[in-house]
């Protein structure tokens, strides 16, 4: 094996496994003769160190943002963008609707009405966003608060994978209400779309189990689930099966 490796010079693996029928033993000597891995060109960059995201120890401390943009215009005030909140402790997530024109103080001032003043303020915000739209961001934030508390940023939009699985998925939940047209009318013929299905698709995510976890991102949170409508459903069909249950066993003791 070595002497044939060696007399056709280990040009790659493929091209000797075409070559000889024990491609097993051949691949396995290429990968590590080391004449072959000194010689061998490289013709990629140099890989470089992982970088890890601390995993925080609060709730709401660490936070990914996203935005997703170009989306049909929807709702009462024609919203064609909508930004991506991912609560790293929880791996739950909020979705908030807003014009893609706003500005930073704009993004700040939806920030703090909707996170903030239900949450708490993070400690860690994770964008793939220009670093200094991010820090512009922070500026503004805190400009409302009135404070000056140290905060970080972080772009590094490759390290964060559940953030970033998180957020494909919502934008093709999204991008679906869109596609689809999945709308309907109220009482009083006004047209709902995506915008109004926002807070369903909220709620259900984060009512689920998590496979990381093994508990919904709503326990981990505040260590409750909040009733759905399904568990009304269930309690009425737990209510119909005990009438029909008392109503047999009267049936039955009427006949006997």
């Amino acid at each position: 094996m070595q002497p044939v490796a060696n007399a056709l010079g280990s040009p790659s693996r493929e091209t000797n496994c075409r070559l000889l029928t024990k491609r097993g033993k051949f691949c396995e000597y290429i990968n590590t003769c080391e004449g072959f891995q000194k010689a061998n060109r490289k013709h990629w960059k140099k890989y470089g160190l992982l970088q890890h995201i601390e995993e925080p120890k609060h709730p709401w401390e660490t936070i990914k943002i996203d935005w997703v943009t170009g989306i049909v215009p929807g709702g009462r005030e024609n919203f064609n963008a909508c930004l991506i909140i991912v609560y790293r402790f929880s791996k739950g997530f909020r979705c908030l609707s807003f014009h893609k024109e706003d500005t930073e103080i704009d993004t700040a001032i939806l920030f703090w009405n909707n996170i903030i003043s239900t949450c708490r303020v993070p400690k860690i915000i994770i964008s793939d966003r220009d670093p200094k739209f991010t820090s512009e961001f922070w500026t503004s934030l805190y400009d409302i608060l009135g404070t000056n508390l140290a905060f970080s940023t972080a772009y590094h939009p490759q390290i964060d994978g559940l953030a970033e699985r998180m957020i494909q998925n919502m934008e093709d939940i999204i991008r679906i209400f869109c596609a689809y047209g999945m709308e309907y009318k109220d009482h009083e013929g006004y047209t709902h779309d995506w915008v109004t299905l926002l807070p369903a698709v909220k709620l259900a995510y984060n009512t689920s189990q998590h496979s990381t976890t093994g508990k919904s991102p709503s326990l981990v949170e505040k260590g409750w689930n909040p009733l759905l409508p399904v568990n009304h459903l269930k309690q009425n069909l737990l209510t119909i099966n005990s009438t029909a249950k008392t109503s047999m066993i009267c049936g039955r003791e009427l006949v006997i």
